[in-house]
Protein backbone atom coordinates (compact mmCIF):
# COMPACT_ATOMS: atom_id res chain seq x y z
CA UNK A 1 0.00 0.00 0.00
CA UNK A 2 1.44 3.11 -1.23
CA UNK A 3 1.26 6.29 0.92
CA UNK A 4 1.53 9.94 0.37
CA UNK A 5 1.17 12.48 2.76
CA UNK A 6 -0.23 15.85 2.83
CA UNK A 7 -0.08 18.04 5.07
CA UNK A 8 -1.00 16.08 8.47
CA UNK A 9 -3.25 13.88 6.87
CA UNK A 10 -2.34 10.71 5.27
CA UNK A 11 -3.20 9.98 1.10
CA UNK A 12 -4.22 6.74 1.71
CA UNK A 13 -4.13 4.06 -1.42
CA UNK A 14 -6.45 0.99 -0.87
CA UNK A 15 -4.56 -2.47 -1.81
CA UNK A 16 -4.20 -4.04 1.05
CA UNK A 17 -6.00 -4.92 4.37
CA UNK A 18 -5.76 -7.24 7.58
CA UNK A 19 -8.60 -6.10 9.35
CA UNK A 20 -11.90 -6.60 10.51
CA UNK A 21 -14.86 -4.07 10.11
CA UNK A 22 -18.62 -3.54 10.56
CA UNK A 23 -20.71 -1.11 8.86
CA UNK A 24 -24.51 -0.36 8.63
CA UNK A 25 -26.54 0.11 5.43
CA UNK A 26 -28.69 3.02 4.58
CA UNK A 27 -31.84 3.85 3.40
CA UNK A 28 -32.49 6.19 1.06
CA UNK A 29 -36.47 7.16 -0.20
CA UNK A 30 -37.21 9.15 -3.25
CA UNK A 31 -38.67 9.46 -6.69
CA UNK A 32 -38.57 6.80 -9.11
CA UNK A 33 -35.57 6.68 -11.41
CA UNK A 34 -34.69 5.81 -14.96
CA UNK A 35 -31.21 3.53 -15.11
CA UNK A 36 -29.60 4.67 -18.56
CA UNK A 37 -28.70 1.50 -21.05
CA UNK A 38 -25.64 0.71 -22.01
CA UNK A 39 -24.65 -0.26 -25.73
CA UNK A 40 -26.53 -3.63 -26.36
CA UNK A 41 -28.38 -3.39 -22.52
CA UNK A 42 -31.52 -2.98 -21.93
CA UNK A 43 -32.86 0.25 -19.85
CA UNK A 44 -34.49 -0.93 -16.17
CA UNK A 45 -36.52 0.77 -13.78
CA UNK A 46 -36.30 0.42 -9.95
CA UNK A 47 -39.92 -0.75 -8.27
CA UNK A 48 -42.21 1.91 -8.48
CA UNK A 49 -42.51 4.28 -6.22
CA UNK A 50 -39.42 4.03 -4.19
CA UNK A 51 -35.85 4.24 -4.99
CA UNK A 52 -33.50 2.72 -1.94
CA UNK A 53 -30.11 1.93 -1.39
CA UNK A 54 -30.79 -1.90 -1.41
CA UNK A 55 -31.93 -1.82 -4.90
CA UNK A 56 -28.49 0.04 -5.68
CA UNK A 57 -26.66 -2.96 -3.61
CA UNK A 58 -28.41 -5.40 -5.42
CA UNK A 59 -27.66 -4.15 -8.48
CA UNK A 60 -24.16 -3.63 -8.07
CA UNK A 61 -22.44 -6.64 -5.53
CA UNK A 62 -22.47 -8.97 -8.10
CA UNK A 63 -20.13 -6.67 -10.51
CA UNK A 64 -17.92 -6.42 -7.94
CA UNK A 65 -14.65 -8.60 -8.03
CA UNK A 66 -12.13 -9.66 -5.30
CA UNK A 67 -8.48 -9.26 -7.35
CA UNK A 68 -5.43 -10.92 -5.78
CA UNK A 69 -2.23 -10.15 -7.43
CA UNK A 70 1.33 -12.10 -7.12
CA UNK A 71 4.58 -10.20 -7.96
CA UNK A 72 6.89 -12.95 -8.21
CA UNK A 73 10.40 -13.12 -6.12
CA UNK A 74 12.92 -12.51 -8.27
CA UNK A 75 16.23 -14.82 -9.14
CA UNK A 76 19.68 -13.21 -8.80
CA UNK A 77 22.90 -13.81 -8.52
CA UNK A 78 24.97 -12.40 -5.93
CA UNK A 79 28.65 -12.65 -4.72
CA UNK A 80 29.99 -14.12 -1.56
CA UNK A 81 33.01 -14.53 0.20
CA UNK A 82 33.38 -17.47 2.62
CA UNK A 83 34.05 -15.98 5.96
CA UNK A 84 36.64 -18.63 7.36
CA UNK A 85 38.75 -18.59 3.89
CA UNK A 86 40.51 -15.49 5.33
CA UNK A 87 41.20 -16.53 8.77
CA UNK A 88 42.56 -20.11 8.09
CA UNK A 89 43.90 -19.53 4.90
CA UNK A 90 46.36 -16.90 6.79
CA UNK A 91 46.72 -19.18 10.14
CA UNK A 92 47.61 -22.48 7.75
CA UNK A 93 49.80 -20.27 5.04
CA UNK A 94 48.08 -21.41 2.20
CA UNK A 95 46.54 -17.74 0.94
CA UNK A 96 43.12 -17.64 1.32
CA UNK A 97 43.58 -13.67 0.99
CA UNK A 98 42.52 -12.48 -2.98
CA UNK A 99 40.46 -15.75 -3.31
CA UNK A 100 37.47 -14.87 -6.27
CA UNK A 101 34.18 -14.81 -3.97
CA UNK A 102 31.65 -17.19 -4.71
CA UNK A 103 28.53 -16.99 -6.99
CA UNK A 104 25.26 -18.17 -5.89
CA UNK A 105 21.01 -17.34 -6.94
CA UNK A 106 19.27 -16.06 -4.62
CA UNK A 107 15.16 -15.76 -4.63
CA UNK A 108 13.64 -13.06 -2.87
CA UNK A 109 10.06 -13.84 -2.12
CA UNK A 110 7.33 -13.68 -3.59
CA UNK A 111 4.84 -11.14 -2.70
CA UNK A 112 0.63 -11.01 -2.43
CA UNK A 113 -2.02 -8.22 -2.42
CA UNK A 114 -5.28 -7.42 -2.85
CA UNK A 115 -7.90 -5.07 -3.81
CA UNK A 116 -11.16 -4.69 -6.29
CA UNK A 117 -12.41 -4.23 -9.68
CA UNK A 118 -15.41 -3.42 -11.42
CA UNK A 119 -16.90 -5.46 -13.80
CA UNK A 120 -17.67 -3.36 -16.95
CA UNK A 121 -18.67 -5.77 -19.78
CA UNK A 122 -20.04 -9.37 -20.29
CA UNK A 123 -17.27 -10.64 -21.81
CA UNK A 124 -14.87 -9.61 -19.25
CA UNK A 125 -12.89 -6.44 -18.68
CA UNK A 126 -12.64 -4.71 -15.25
CA UNK A 127 -11.39 -1.81 -14.39
CA UNK A 128 -9.44 -1.60 -11.22
CA UNK A 129 -6.69 0.92 -10.01
CA UNK A 130 -3.14 0.49 -11.44
CA UNK A 131 -1.43 0.68 -7.82
CA UNK A 132 -3.80 -2.90 -7.54
CA UNK A 133 -1.88 -4.78 -10.26
CA UNK A 134 0.04 -2.12 -12.03
CA UNK A 135 3.36 -4.21 -10.48
CA UNK A 136 1.41 -7.66 -10.72
CA UNK A 137 3.19 -10.99 -12.74
CA UNK A 138 0.31 -12.66 -11.86
CA UNK A 139 -3.94 -12.05 -11.12
CA UNK A 140 -6.74 -13.99 -9.79
CA UNK A 141 -10.09 -12.76 -10.07
CA UNK A 142 -12.51 -13.88 -7.90
CA UNK A 143 -16.15 -13.37 -9.03
CA UNK A 144 -19.26 -12.90 -5.97
CA UNK A 145 -20.69 -16.24 -6.87
CA UNK A 146 -17.00 -17.46 -6.01
CA UNK A 147 -15.85 -18.39 -9.56
CA UNK A 148 -11.77 -17.82 -10.43
CA UNK A 149 -10.47 -16.29 -13.54
CA UNK A 150 -6.46 -15.82 -14.40
CA UNK A 151 -6.88 -12.36 -15.48
CA UNK A 152 -4.47 -10.26 -17.39
CA UNK A 153 -3.28 -6.89 -17.98
CA UNK A 154 -4.66 -5.00 -21.05
CA UNK A 155 -3.33 -1.87 -20.05
CA UNK A 156 -2.41 0.46 -16.95
CA UNK A 157 -2.30 4.31 -16.50
CA UNK A 158 -0.33 6.28 -13.74
CA UNK A 159 -1.31 9.71 -14.49
CA UNK A 160 -5.41 8.45 -13.59
CA UNK A 161 -4.39 4.88 -11.29
CA UNK A 162 -6.50 3.05 -13.72
CA UNK A 163 -6.05 0.27 -14.87
CA UNK A 164 -8.00 -2.46 -17.34
CA UNK A 165 -7.83 -6.17 -16.55
CA UNK A 166 -10.03 -9.15 -18.92
CA UNK A 167 -10.56 -12.59 -17.86
CA UNK A 168 -11.96 -14.99 -20.16
CA UNK A 169 -15.57 -15.48 -19.37
CA UNK A 170 -19.12 -14.65 -21.18
CA UNK A 171 -22.42 -13.34 -19.83
CA UNK A 172 -20.64 -11.26 -16.54
CA UNK A 173 -23.02 -8.92 -14.76
CA UNK A 174 -21.58 -6.06 -15.51
CA UNK A 175 -22.97 -2.55 -14.19
CA UNK A 176 -24.62 0.03 -15.95
CA UNK A 177 -22.32 2.97 -16.01
CA UNK A 178 -23.42 6.61 -15.31
CA UNK A 179 -22.31 9.89 -15.28
CA UNK A 180 -20.20 11.63 -12.48
CA UNK A 181 -20.64 14.79 -13.97
CA UNK A 182 -24.71 14.37 -12.75
CA UNK A 183 -23.89 13.70 -9.44
CA UNK A 184 -24.90 16.30 -7.33
CA UNK A 185 -23.29 17.45 -3.38
CA UNK A 186 -25.51 15.49 -0.90
CA UNK A 187 -26.58 12.87 -2.96
CA UNK A 188 -26.55 9.66 -1.48
CA UNK A 189 -23.76 6.89 -2.62
CA UNK A 190 -22.48 3.18 -2.21
CA UNK A 191 -18.80 1.90 -2.09
CA UNK A 192 -18.86 -1.52 -3.38
CA UNK A 193 -15.43 -3.69 -2.77
CA UNK A 194 -13.61 -6.10 -0.58
CA UNK A 195 -12.08 -4.51 2.25
CA UNK A 196 -9.46 -6.18 4.72
CA UNK A 197 -10.32 -9.25 2.14
CA UNK A 198 -14.25 -9.08 3.00
CA UNK A 199 -15.65 -9.81 0.18
CA UNK A 200 -18.97 -7.96 -1.19
CA UNK A 201 -19.34 -5.47 1.19
CA UNK A 202 -21.53 -2.59 0.68
CA UNK A 203 -21.29 0.96 2.96
CA UNK A 204 -22.87 4.17 2.11
CA UNK A 205 -22.25 7.65 2.34
CA UNK A 206 -22.67 10.42 0.17
CA UNK A 207 -20.90 12.77 -2.53
CA UNK A 208 -19.66 15.49 -0.27
CA UNK A 209 -17.38 17.56 -2.37
CA UNK A 210 -16.68 17.33 -6.19
CA UNK A 211 -13.36 17.47 -8.17
CA UNK A 212 -11.15 17.67 -5.41
CA UNK A 213 -7.46 17.61 -6.20
CA UNK A 214 -5.05 15.51 -3.48
CA UNK A 215 -1.96 16.09 -5.39
CA UNK A 216 -1.30 12.46 -5.37
CA UNK A 217 -1.67 11.52 -9.52
CA UNK A 218 -1.02 13.58 -12.35
CA UNK A 219 -4.45 14.02 -13.17
CA UNK A 220 -7.41 14.47 -10.51
CA UNK A 221 -10.76 15.25 -10.09
CA UNK A 222 -11.98 13.02 -7.51
CA UNK A 223 -15.65 12.35 -5.97
CA UNK A 224 -15.17 12.92 -2.29
CA UNK A 225 -17.28 10.69 -0.29
CA UNK A 226 -18.04 10.10 3.41
CA UNK A 227 -18.90 6.33 2.35
CA UNK A 228 -16.35 4.39 4.53
CA UNK A 229 -13.60 2.42 2.37
CA UNK A 230 -10.59 0.82 3.44
CA UNK A 231 -7.51 -0.86 2.22
CA UNK A 232 -8.62 -3.69 0.05
CA UNK A 233 -11.85 -1.32 -1.29
CA UNK A 234 -8.93 0.06 -4.10
CA UNK A 235 -10.17 -0.52 -7.60
CA UNK A 236 -13.87 -0.64 -6.25
CA UNK A 237 -17.33 0.76 -6.89
CA UNK A 238 -19.19 4.09 -6.41
CA UNK A 239 -22.63 3.59 -6.95
CA UNK A 240 -25.64 6.26 -6.71
CA UNK A 241 -28.50 4.89 -6.27
CA UNK A 242 -29.85 4.07 -9.43
CA UNK A 243 -27.38 1.43 -9.31
CA UNK A 244 -25.18 2.89 -12.09
CA UNK A 245 -21.00 3.23 -11.68
CA UNK A 246 -20.21 6.71 -10.84
CA UNK A 247 -16.54 6.18 -9.93
CA UNK A 248 -13.55 4.01 -9.08
CA UNK A 249 -12.74 3.74 -5.38
CA UNK A 250 -8.97 4.65 -5.33
CA UNK A 251 -7.65 6.29 -2.00
CA UNK A 252 -8.59 8.00 1.56
CA UNK A 253 -7.37 10.80 3.71
CA UNK A 254 -6.77 9.11 7.22
CA UNK A 255 -4.00 9.82 10.22
CA UNK A 256 -4.13 6.42 10.78
CA UNK A 257 -4.50 4.07 7.80
CA UNK A 258 -7.76 3.41 7.84
CA UNK A 259 -10.86 4.76 7.28
CA UNK A 260 -11.68 8.30 9.12
CA UNK A 261 -14.11 10.28 7.21
CA UNK A 262 -13.70 10.63 3.46
CA UNK A 263 -12.59 8.45 0.49
CA UNK A 264 -12.08 9.75 -3.14
CA UNK A 265 -13.13 8.54 -6.29
CA UNK A 266 -12.32 8.46 -9.94
CA UNK A 267 -15.16 9.40 -11.76
CA UNK A 268 -16.54 7.74 -14.90
CA UNK A 269 -16.21 10.71 -16.99
CA UNK A 270 -12.58 9.90 -16.76
CA UNK A 271 -12.48 6.75 -16.43
CA UNK A 272 -14.45 5.97 -19.57
CA UNK A 273 -12.27 7.98 -21.70
CA UNK A 274 -8.94 5.91 -20.40
CA UNK A 275 -10.77 2.57 -20.88
CA UNK A 276 -11.33 3.34 -24.39
CA UNK A 277 -7.89 4.20 -25.41
CA UNK A 278 -6.26 1.58 -23.31
CA UNK A 279 -8.70 -0.90 -25.57
CA UNK A 280 -7.76 0.65 -29.07
CA UNK A 281 -4.63 2.06 -28.75
CA UNK A 282 -2.43 0.06 -25.33
CA UNK A 283 -1.97 3.57 -24.14
CA UNK A 284 -4.02 6.94 -23.14
CA UNK A 285 -4.32 9.13 -25.58
CA UNK A 286 -3.57 12.44 -23.57
CA UNK A 287 -4.54 15.98 -24.42
CA UNK A 288 -2.45 18.92 -23.30
CA UNK A 289 -3.84 22.32 -23.29
CA UNK A 290 -0.55 23.31 -22.30
CA UNK A 291 -1.17 26.08 -19.38
CA UNK A 292 0.01 26.14 -15.60
CA UNK A 293 -1.90 27.89 -13.28
CA UNK A 294 -3.86 27.96 -10.00
CA UNK A 295 -7.70 27.95 -8.70
CA UNK A 296 -8.78 31.99 -9.03
CA UNK A 297 -9.66 31.62 -5.23
CA UNK A 298 -6.26 30.63 -4.26
CA UNK A 299 -4.46 33.02 -6.12
CA UNK A 300 -6.92 36.16 -5.17
CA UNK A 301 -6.48 34.69 -1.54
CA UNK A 302 -2.58 34.89 -2.29
CA UNK A 303 -2.63 38.40 -3.31
CA UNK A 304 -4.38 40.01 -0.72
CA UNK A 305 -2.06 38.31 1.74
CA UNK A 306 0.33 40.31 -0.38
CA UNK A 307 -1.50 43.09 0.38
CA UNK A 308 -2.27 43.27 -3.48
CA UNK A 309 -5.61 43.96 -4.51
CA UNK A 310 -6.82 42.06 -6.95
CA UNK A 311 -10.26 41.93 -9.43
CA UNK A 312 -9.57 39.69 -12.26
CA UNK A 313 -13.37 39.67 -13.59
CA UNK A 314 -13.91 36.60 -12.19
CA UNK A 315 -14.98 34.71 -8.92
CA UNK A 316 -13.72 31.10 -9.91
CA UNK A 317 -12.08 29.45 -13.06
CA UNK A 318 -8.28 29.37 -13.91
CA UNK A 319 -5.44 31.69 -13.48
CA UNK A 320 -3.06 30.80 -16.08
CA UNK A 321 0.25 31.29 -14.46
CA UNK A 322 1.83 30.05 -17.82
CA UNK A 323 1.96 29.15 -21.50
CA UNK A 324 4.06 26.93 -22.63
CA UNK A 325 6.12 27.30 -25.63
CA UNK A 326 4.83 25.90 -28.89
CA UNK A 327 1.60 24.74 -27.27
CA UNK A 328 -1.88 24.34 -28.30
CA UNK A 329 -2.63 27.39 -25.95
CA UNK A 330 -0.39 29.54 -26.80
CA UNK A 331 -0.99 28.75 -30.72
CA UNK A 332 -4.35 30.08 -29.87
CA UNK A 333 -3.42 33.00 -28.17
CA UNK A 334 -4.35 32.06 -24.45
CA UNK A 335 -1.78 34.18 -22.00
CA UNK A 336 -0.12 34.50 -18.44
CA UNK A 337 -3.22 36.31 -16.50
CA UNK A 338 -6.10 35.00 -18.31
CA UNK A 339 -8.68 33.69 -16.29
CA UNK A 340 -9.85 29.80 -18.45
CA UNK A 341 -13.83 29.63 -17.28
CA UNK A 342 -15.18 27.06 -19.62
CA UNK A 343 -14.40 24.16 -21.83
CA UNK A 344 -16.66 23.38 -24.84
CA UNK A 345 -19.99 25.78 -23.01
CA UNK A 346 -19.06 23.59 -19.60
CA UNK A 347 -17.73 25.88 -17.16
CA UNK A 348 -14.56 25.32 -14.89
CA UNK A 349 -14.40 26.90 -11.47
CA UNK A 350 -10.90 25.37 -10.71
CA UNK A 351 -7.88 23.57 -11.87
CA UNK A 352 -9.14 20.10 -11.20
CA UNK A 353 -12.25 20.37 -13.12
CA UNK A 354 -10.17 21.84 -16.33
CA UNK A 355 -8.11 18.97 -16.04
CA UNK A 356 -11.24 16.16 -15.97
CA UNK A 357 -12.56 17.66 -19.15
CA UNK A 358 -9.39 17.64 -20.95
CA UNK A 359 -8.90 13.86 -19.60
CA UNK A 360 -12.16 12.95 -22.13
CA UNK A 361 -10.05 14.50 -25.44
CA UNK A 362 -7.45 12.55 -27.18
CA UNK A 363 -4.64 14.85 -29.38
CA UNK A 364 -6.00 16.59 -32.36
CA UNK A 365 -9.43 17.46 -30.78
CA UNK A 366 -10.89 20.64 -31.18
CA UNK A 367 -12.26 22.71 -28.09
CA UNK A 368 -13.87 25.66 -27.33
CA UNK A 369 -12.14 27.73 -24.35
CA UNK A 370 -13.67 29.83 -22.57
CA UNK A 371 -11.65 33.14 -20.69
CA UNK A 372 -11.58 36.39 -18.91
CA UNK A 373 -8.63 38.80 -19.85
CA UNK A 374 -8.74 42.70 -18.44
CA UNK A 375 -12.16 41.52 -17.41
CA UNK A 376 -13.75 40.76 -20.67
CA UNK A 377 -15.03 37.44 -22.03
CA UNK A 378 -13.52 35.88 -25.32
CA UNK A 379 -13.89 32.70 -26.97
CA UNK A 380 -11.59 30.96 -28.66
CA UNK A 381 -10.85 27.35 -30.89
CA UNK A 382 -8.16 25.28 -29.33
CA UNK A 383 -6.81 22.20 -31.28
CA UNK A 384 -5.69 20.05 -27.95
CA UNK A 385 -1.66 18.63 -28.86
CA UNK A 386 0.19 15.99 -27.06
CA UNK A 387 3.57 15.71 -24.63
CA UNK A 388 5.39 16.24 -27.60
CA UNK A 389 3.40 19.45 -28.66
CA UNK A 390 1.94 17.49 -32.00
CA UNK A 391 -1.54 16.08 -32.61
CA UNK A 392 0.18 12.52 -33.35
CA UNK A 393 -2.03 9.46 -31.96
CA UNK A 394 0.18 7.31 -30.38
CA UNK A 395 -0.01 3.29 -30.45
CA UNK A 396 1.38 0.60 -29.01
CA UNK A 397 2.88 -1.28 -31.88
CA UNK A 398 3.30 -4.58 -31.99
CA UNK A 399 1.50 -5.34 -28.74
CA UNK A 400 0.17 -8.69 -29.23
CA UNK A 401 3.42 -9.99 -31.23
CA UNK A 402 6.04 -8.60 -28.55
CA UNK A 403 3.90 -8.67 -25.67
CA UNK A 404 5.05 -5.40 -23.82
CA UNK A 405 4.15 -2.01 -22.69
CA UNK A 406 6.62 0.05 -22.26
CA UNK A 407 7.66 3.54 -20.66
CA UNK A 408 11.09 5.53 -20.71
CA UNK A 409 13.17 5.65 -17.45
CA UNK A 410 12.66 8.31 -15.04
CA UNK A 411 15.72 10.24 -13.99
CA UNK A 412 15.97 8.63 -10.77
CA UNK A 413 15.74 5.12 -11.98
CA UNK A 414 18.74 6.41 -14.58
CA UNK A 415 20.77 7.35 -11.93
CA UNK A 416 20.01 4.06 -10.28
CA UNK A 417 21.11 1.74 -13.24
CA UNK A 418 23.87 4.34 -14.16
CA UNK A 419 22.60 4.99 -17.93
CA UNK A 420 21.53 8.21 -19.40
CA UNK A 421 18.06 6.18 -21.29
CA UNK A 422 16.30 3.33 -21.63
CA UNK A 423 12.73 1.59 -21.92
CA UNK A 424 11.62 -0.35 -18.84
CA UNK A 425 9.02 -2.93 -19.35
CA UNK A 426 5.49 -2.28 -17.25
CA UNK A 427 3.58 -5.31 -18.41
CA UNK A 428 4.19 -8.20 -20.26
CA UNK A 429 2.54 -11.10 -21.29
CA UNK A 430 3.04 -13.87 -23.63
CA UNK A 431 4.81 -13.18 -26.61
CA UNK A 432 7.70 -12.87 -28.02
CA UNK A 433 9.92 -10.47 -25.39
CA UNK A 434 8.78 -12.92 -22.82
CA UNK A 435 9.58 -15.82 -24.98
CA UNK A 436 13.24 -14.61 -25.28
CA UNK A 437 13.49 -14.11 -21.31
CA UNK A 438 12.66 -10.56 -20.76
CA UNK A 439 10.52 -9.96 -17.77
CA UNK A 440 8.80 -6.88 -16.48
CA UNK A 441 11.41 -4.29 -15.41
CA UNK A 442 13.70 -5.14 -17.99
CA UNK A 443 15.13 -2.22 -19.78
CA UNK A 444 15.91 -2.04 -23.05
CA UNK A 445 18.45 0.39 -24.09
CA UNK A 446 19.05 -0.14 -27.45
CA UNK A 447 17.45 -2.17 -30.83
CA UNK A 448 18.98 -2.43 -34.14
CA UNK A 449 21.75 0.02 -32.65
CA UNK A 450 19.13 2.80 -32.30
CA UNK A 451 19.26 4.13 -28.76
CA UNK A 452 15.53 3.93 -27.13
CA UNK A 453 14.60 7.42 -25.14
CA UNK A 454 10.96 7.74 -25.80
CA UNK A 455 8.42 4.91 -27.35
CA UNK A 456 8.40 6.13 -30.34
CA UNK A 457 11.82 5.25 -30.98
CA UNK A 458 10.69 2.16 -29.93
CA UNK A 459 7.49 2.30 -32.65
CA UNK A 460 9.74 3.48 -35.43
CA UNK A 461 12.05 1.12 -35.21
CA UNK A 462 9.47 -1.97 -34.90
CA UNK A 463 8.23 -0.57 -37.93
CA UNK A 464 11.33 -0.56 -39.69
CA UNK A 465 12.68 -3.74 -39.02
CA UNK A 466 8.99 -5.41 -39.97
CA UNK A 467 9.44 -3.56 -43.37
CA UNK A 468 13.22 -4.94 -44.07
CA UNK A 469 14.42 -7.91 -45.47
CA UNK A 470 15.45 -9.77 -42.01
CA UNK A 471 12.86 -8.77 -40.03
CA UNK A 472 14.80 -9.37 -36.86
CA UNK A 473 15.21 -7.16 -33.86
CA UNK A 474 18.92 -7.14 -31.39
CA UNK A 475 18.11 -5.65 -28.67
CA UNK A 476 20.36 -4.92 -25.94
CA UNK A 477 19.22 -4.85 -22.24
CA UNK A 478 19.56 -4.83 -18.84
CA UNK A 479 17.78 -7.23 -16.22
CA UNK A 480 15.63 -6.20 -13.42
CA UNK A 481 19.02 -7.01 -11.71
CA UNK A 482 21.59 -4.39 -13.80
CA UNK A 483 22.69 -7.34 -15.72
CA UNK A 484 23.53 -6.78 -19.40
CA UNK A 485 21.65 -9.17 -21.44
CA UNK A 486 20.93 -9.40 -25.20
CA UNK A 487 17.62 -11.04 -27.37
CA UNK A 488 17.22 -11.85 -30.93
CA UNK A 489 13.49 -11.51 -31.87
CA UNK A 490 12.35 -12.77 -35.27
CA UNK A 491 9.46 -10.98 -36.61
CA UNK A 492 8.78 -12.80 -38.94
CA UNK A 493 8.04 -16.41 -37.28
Amino acid sequence: MKQTTKNWIGVVCLALGSSAVTGAVMRQGGRNMDVPAQAGETATTAPAGLVDLTYAAEKSVNSVVYIRVTINGKTQRVQTQDPFSDFFGDFFGFGGRGQQPREREYKTPDQHAAGSGVIISQDGYIVTNNHVVGEADEIMVKLNDNREFKGRIIGCDETTDLALVKIEAKELPAIAIGNSDELRLGEWVLAVGNPFNLTSTVTAGIVSAKARSLGANGVESFIQTDAAINSGNSGGALVNARGELVGINAMLYSQTGSYTGYGFAIPTTIMNKVVEDLKIYGTVQRAVLGVMGTDVSGYIDQEKAKGNDIDLGAVSGVWVSEVTDGSAAQEAGIEKGDVITGIDSREVGKMAELQEQLAQHKPGDKVEISYIRGKKPHTVTVTLRNSQGNTKIVEEMDLDQLGVSLKPLSEEEQKQLGVGYGLVINAIRNGKMKAAGATKGTVILQVNDNKMTTEDDWEETVKAANQSTDRTLWIKALTPSGRKVSYVIDLSE
